[in-house]
């Protein structure tokens, strides 16, 4: 049936498939992605069955979406899959090495197929090569040329019978007279739209109504001639019917007409089940399964009736697999964005009103002074529901790790261990989005050019495998990730020599640190020779513009022979933060109230002149660089008089310093406006806000001005 276009084109007469879509995409990604994690997990010496039937549901439930689509190429490769796995969970085979990188790469081509579906302009993906080495495991055999002793015959004999895409007709088997019932539906013509469905994908056979389109009792019967399994046509039919109101039996003679009919009712029929496996016709199953005599029990819900009859055992795996995303609901991420940006908007109008409502003698308005009280508090707490939704955890960014070491360790030659914690620690979407790249490079990074060869680190007197750790934490206002390893660490003079050879000042007196920073510059490497993994001298140099464009920095420390430890810093820039308004002249500036330490009045004889230009002022024993915002602001003054002698102590990025403001104005939420889209990138600021009264104030970038100090 070839390309998506095929059917969801030609069904606008019937049901019209692309509205399901974008749902067998998302739901097909989370079973690769839950697939994935499962392969890694996989001990292939104490592999239990829990284990291969989860893997096994998560092709099954692909391959079932994909045939009713059309998506020959995914239902070909995923049906491959689940002969191998098939073969893994009835112990007709054993678990290898090889497998399981035959099923990630199979889990890699999907998704490229699914891309190319979904319309990303791919090419189409070859998998043959893939569908061959699936072939010789499920034959026995092993990828690097020799035969195992004993290939398993009877699953052999039924492989091909299986091997075409679902739903196509199955190689020489006769039709088979079903009945079908659909039902109690609210709405009839739900049945009328499954019948123009099935019409539509011609190959599976052909339907007619048993009860002339009456729905005494809600529930629809039809004749199906069919070559099909029943599992094939429960899959079609459940993407939009529930499968407990579907149900297939066999049909004899005059069968069906009316409620007294020959045949058992529901329950009685659920109690014949075999009892195989997740389905029924399943690669190297008993022949019987497959021949539609008996009743699939497969498709009904789980009523209490009929579980009564069965092992629990068998109900628990399905449960486990169909009850994933009940208690979740998925959302467009600019859905969120709207609601984020009007609750902004709504934090402002609040703010207006609560700066309106000063004047106004609470006594004597006593309901409107509480209900604004009301709202202020109600706003914040929306704000703060509404702020976790674009909240997610860091183990999302972690869970893509393992794979990369997995597959990089093994063409390196090297043995690693992934170490991760705090994955809990949330982060903006936003930021998650644009930091995966960077870590995936420094991972990338340690297990290259850190962790020794397995000969190399026993030399060494190290463990032979070696360790990458992955940390988040939040630290005040910003969240810290680090990316540590127990490697070779840095060579201070070969990084000085390397950066004299690129021409780069580099001399002797620097500080560890400051050589660290070296291998920041662009088309900077240490590789001795370039690889397909690194030491082309591009990227940390992008992974440095890439988190500074973030508001974030990038700090290394290393260890010469122990290893090395990358820290990235990012705010946790979210669109409503909580800000100290400060007043200087008569411009309002805002300070992220998570940087701010303390304030105190000053005198102006405290304040210390250092070196000519330099100003310090001494706080407890501690001197702190003063930085005057009037100055660097260049704010116009009018009251020629007054001197500034209010002090904020603010911290960044290891430093502090103390800012010099006429007021205090108070502490308030603020909505962050990206200052660089709507004009242009300012010194110092990260971002303007819109106060209550109206008027634009700036939000100050505290690393920026504690950087300033330095300088």
């Amino acid at each position: 049936m070839g390309e998506m276009t095929s059917e969801g084109a030609s069904l606008s007469a019937g049901i019209d498939l692309s509205q399901f879509y974008q749902v067998f995409f998302e739901e097909a990604s989370e079973n690769l992605d839950n697939m994935e994690q499962l392969l890694l997990n996989l001990n292939i010496e104490t592999a239990d069955d829990e284990e291969l039937n989860a893997i096994f549901r998560c092709a099954h439930s692909i391959k079932g979406g994909a045939a009713t689509f059309g998506f020959s190429d995914v239902a070909e490769l995923t049906h491959q899959m689940e002969t191998l796995l098939d073969k893994l969970r009835r112990h007709e085979l054993q678990p290898t090495s090889q497998m399981v990188d035959v099923l990630l790469q199979s889990g890699d081509a999907l998704r490229e197929q699914l891309g190319r579906h979904q319309g990303s302009g791919a090419a189409p993906v070859d998998t043959s090569e893939l569908l061959l080495s699936i072939k010789t495991l499920v034959d026995g055999g092993t990828l690097d040329g020799t035969q195992a002793p004993k290939a398993a015959p009877a699953a052999t004999a039924s492989a091909p019978a299986a091997a075409a895409p679902a739903p196509a007709k199955p190689a020489g088997p006769v039709a088979r007279q079903l009945e079908l019932r659909v039902g109690p539906l609210n709405n009839p013509a739900q049945a009328d739209n499954l019948v123009e469905l099935f019409k539509e994908i011609t190959d599976l056979g052909t339907i007619e109504p048993l009860d002339g389109g009456i729905a005494a009792d809600g529930i629809r019967r039809f004749k199906v001639l069919t070559t099909s399994t029943d599992n094939d046509l429960l899959d079609l039919f459940t993407f939009h019917v529930a499968r407990e109101q579907v149900q297939l039996s066999p049909l004899g003679e005059g069968y069906g007409f009316h409620e007294g009919a020959p045949g058992a009712p529901l329950e009685t029929k659920k109690e014949e089940d075999p009892g195989y496996g997740f389905f029924d016709d399943a690669p190297g199953m008993p022949a019987a399964a497959s021949t539609g005599t008996e009743v699939k029990a497969v498709a009904e819900a789980p009523k209490p009736v009929a579980t009564a009859a069965r092992p629990a055992a068998k109900v628990e795996p399905r449960a486990g697999g169909g009850g994933m995303d009940q208690s979740t609901l998925r959302v467009s991420v600019e859905k969120v964005d709207q609601l984020i940006n009007l609750v902004g908007e709504l934090v402002i109008t609040q703010a207006m009103l609560a700066q309106n409502s000063r004047n106004v003698d609470p006594g004597l308005y006593q309901q409107l002074s509480s209900g604004l009280a009301d709202l202020e508090r109600n706003t914040r707490d929306l704000q703060e529901s509404v702020m976790s939704i674009r909240m997610i955890p860091m183990s999302v960014v972690f869970n893509r790790f393992p794979r990369m070491l997995r597959d990089l360790a093994a063409k390196l030659g090297k043995r690693v261990e992934l170490v991760t914690q705090g994955e809990a620690t949330e982060l903006d979407k936003g930021l998650v989005e644009k930091i995966t790249d960077p870590l995936t490079h420094l991972v990338r990074n340690s297990c290259d050019h850190g962790i020794e060869l397995p000969a190399e680190r026993l030399a060494k007197g190290k463990p032979e495998h070696g360790t990458i750790t992955l940390v988040a934490s939040h630290q005040g206002g910003s969240i810290v990730i680090e990316v540590r390893d127990d490697g070779r660490g840095l060579n201070r003079e070969k990084l000085i020599k390397k950066a004299r050879e690129k021409g780069i000042d580099a001399p002797d007196s620097l500080t560890d640190q400051e050589v660290w920073g070296l291998i920041f510059a662009p088309g900077f490497s240490t590789a001795e020779q370039v690889t397909d993994v690194s030491g082309r001298g591009v990227g940390m140099d992008v992974v440095k513009k890439n988190i500074t464009q973030l508001g974030g920095t990038v700090e290394i420390d290393s260890a010469e022979g122990y290893g090395m430890k990358v820290s990235v810093r990012l705010p946790l820039t979210l669109a409503i933060m909580d800000g100290m308004s400060v007043g200087v002249g008569e411009e309002v500036y805002i300070l992220p109230l998570s940087s701010v330490v303390e304030s105190f009045q000053v005198q102006a004889d405290t304040i210390k002149t250092v070196g000519g230009s330099g100003r310090v002022v001494e706080v407890r024993d501690e001197f702190m660089p003063v930085v005057e915002l009037e100055q660097v602001f260049n704010v116009p003054r009018f009251d020629f008089e007054h001197v500034s002698s209010i002090m904020v102590v603010v911290e960044a990025e290891g430093g502090r310093v103390a800012l010099l403001v006429d007021e205090l104005l108070g502490q308030q939420q603020v909505v962050v406006k990206n200052l660089e889209a709507n004009y242009r990138k300012v010194t110092d600021v990260s971002g303007a806000t819109i106060m209550g009264d109206g008027r634009v104030a700036l939000i100050l970038d505290v690393g920026s001005l504690v950087r300033r100090s330095r300088h």
